[in-house]
């Protein structure tokens, strides 16, 4: 049997959609996501509702160890192919403590920055007002944001990630009905 994944499809994909848009768009801004999407056992709500949003047959899809049990569900869902490489994926699903370097993943080439991939990583909370300092387009003038269960290295390889642009890595954050992003234009200050 494969779980039913969104509810209303037509909406809740476009709903999730839009709501990815705004957290890229204002990096560091938490979103609350509606229950819209029901995943297999022991994976996230809202870092589902985003590969379903996102992905299709024509995008790559790496799944860490802990979501290899959800590839039948990914695969009728999205049509998405996985690949078993993280540098052959343009979207990849991870949990924070099993994530891939950032260097790792396609940051896109000149004469094509959009062919990069976007890495949705499942954390423990999210909260504006506090951690990380982020400054860039999207934000007026600074605005803070509180990953929990992200390792301290990630800071480092976020700098190194913006130092690319406009090549690099967009990241979305998933917590259980809440979601952040992190585009690569994003500066962020530990």
């Amino acid at each position: 049997m494969v779980e039913q994944g969104f509810a209303a499809p037509v909406e809740a994909a476009q709903r999730v959609f839009r709501t990815l848009l705004t957290t890229l768009s204002e990096p560091g801004r938490v979103l609350a996501l509606p229950p819209c999407c029901v995943p297999p056992e022991g994976l996230d709500p809202a870092a589902m509702a985003a590969v379903l949003a996102l992905c299709d047959g024509d995008t790559p899809l790496w799944l860490d160890a802990s979501a290899e049990a959800a590839a039948s569900f990914i695969r009728f869902h999205t049509g998405a192919p996985i690949v078993a490489a993280p540098e052959e994926a343009l979207f990849l699903l991870a949990e924070a403590r099993h994530r891939p370097l950032l260097a790792r993943l396609q940051a896109g080439t000149p004469d094509y920055p959009d062919r990069s991939a976007t890495l949705i990583l499942t954390v423990a909370g999210l909260a504006e007002g506090e951690g990380w300092r982020l400054a860039g387009p999207g934000i007026a003038d600074t605005r803070r944001l509180l990953v929990r269960g992200i390792d301290a290295r990630f800071a480092d390889e976020w700098q190194a990630n913006h130092a690319r642009f406009p090549l690099g890595v967009d990241v979305i954050f998933a917590a259980r009905d809440r979601l952040a992003a992190l585009p690569r234009s994003t500066h962020l200050e530990g």
